[in-house]
């Protein structure tokens, strides 16, 4: 007798996930899958599987609503997210952070590197932690290499706002949360920044709450 592929209960998890239909419910932090790192993906879905699983984190995203959401967010533990922003921005906000739309993309197994030594510093949310932000200081430029949901080698960098959300949703399949990067006297509650904080950059917060900028 075969032994039962070690492929199988993930396959599984994830049917179970899907079947409901509609959006996934979002892990929140404290919970380990969210920490562990993620596996990388080699076939362990399927094609067919697959496509059901980024349609549903596409859904889910939309829903939220976010601009990227990473498989361990919905509990399942495979180097797959998915991003897509509009950038419904005023111009200025535009300007200050290079947020220019992004269609949908899936990224698998990526991995990213920073281009040249400048960091950008702005305020960062995440699905997972619902309510709060805070200001993170990452790479202004990366380099993001991994492949589409097709197999098809991605290999491109990525600047302004869609290089810091490459760079979040890739951290959450590290196991990394924004928070492990952000600088912890600039923590904010949502209506805080909505209030006080809406400029196009954080300089007033970091002058204000008494924390430094790259």
């Amino acid at each position: 007798m075969a032994s039962p592929s070690p492929r199988a209960p993930l396959a599984e998890r994830v049917e179970e996930l899907l079947a409901p239909g509609g959006p996934l419910p979002i892990v929140a932090a404290g919970d380990p899958v969210l920490r562990a790192g993620a596996e990388r993906y080699d076939g362990q879905l399927g094609p067919a599987l697959l496509a059901r699983f980024v349609e549903a984190l596409r859904i889910t995203m939309h829903a939220a609503p976010g601009v990227g959401l990473a498989a361990p967010q919905v509990g399942v533990g495979l180097r797959i997210a998915v991003i897509e922003d509009p950038a419904p921005v005023p111009e200025e906000v535009r300007v200050a952070r290079g947020r220019v739309p992004q269609p949908f993309r899936v990224l698998v197994n990526p991995s990213y590197e920073p281009v040249g030594s400048v960091r950008a510093a702005f305020f960062e949310g995440c699905l997972s932690v619902p309510g709060w932000q805070a200001v993170v200081a990452r790479p202004a430029e990366v380099r993001l290499t991994g492949a589409d949901e097709a197999g098809r080698p991605l290999d491109e960098v990525f600047g302004g706002w869609p290089a810091r959300i490459v760079q979040h949703e890739t951290d959450h399949l590290d196991g990394v949360l924004y928070l492990d990067r952000a600088e912890p006297r600039s923590l904010a509650a949502n209506q805080a920044v909505l209030e006080r904080w809406a400029q196009p950059t954080p300089e007033k917060a970091a002058r204000e709450l008494g924390f430094d900028l790259p």
